[in-house]
């Protein structure tokens, strides 16, 4: 297989990868009727660095191919904010949290400085979030409702966006932040593998 079909079976499969990706962890969520287990901070800061992300590869007008999956996955996570909300009883909290990510949406197209410089630190908040998730884990020892294809199928579209940022764009910034969260993605399904195990044994 030559490296252009590679790249388009590698830009396609991502996309579909991500419409359904976060689908696992909110049927898990409907069926438990809980979200223990499931990190709020998490997506927060996961919604924030995908807005960011968004935001930067629009802004420098980068092959929609590369990242039109972030509008997907951005849908599905706010569905899945909005699920733990609920399980939470804090559903108050939603149009607060809607109001912070509008305003910081335009901050961003502001100025280019403004959206480099936080295109930049959003590796760091993508990797917060993924510590945030790894935090709550090990504060309850429980991955009952935590899916575990969602984390693998998020750590195959690391991968593949590993190769297509190689093959098209060959940004540094971006090439960093998909090593980082793919690392901390297997980190993350390891540590849910663990604990289902540890609760099935328990059991």
């Amino acid at each position: 297989m030559d490296g252009a079909r590679m790249l388009e079976l590698a830009n396609w499969s991502t996309i579909l990868v991500c419409a359904v990706l976060k689908l696992p962890q909110g049927v898990v969520l409907l069926a438990a009727k809980s979200a223990r287990g499931v990190s709020l901070e998490s997506l927060v800061l996961e919604l924030s660095g995908f807005l960011v992300c968004l935001r930067y590869h629009s802004y420098y007008s980068y092959p929609l191919s590369t990242y039109v999956e972030y509008p997907i996955i951005i849908a599905q996570d706010v569905i899945l904010f909005l699920f733990v909300l609920h399980y939470n009883g804090k559903m108050k909290h939603a149009f607060p949290y809607a109001v912070i990510f509008v305003m910081g949406w335009y901050v961003l197209g502001l100025h280019k400085w403004i959206l480099d410089v936080a295109m930049n630190l959003s590796t760091l908040v993508s990797a917060a979030s993924k510590f945030a998730q790894l935090r709550c884990l090990w504060q309850t020892k429980d991955s009952g409702q935590v899916s575990t294809l969602t984390w693998i199928l998020a750590t195959y579209t690391c991968a593949a966006r590993i190769f297509t940022t190689l093959m098209t764009t060959k940004d540094l910034t971006v090439l960093v932040r998909f090593v980082v969260m793919m690392s901390l993605n297997i980190w993350v399904t390891a540590t849910i593998l663990r604990y289902r195990k540890t609760v099935q044994k328990t059991d």
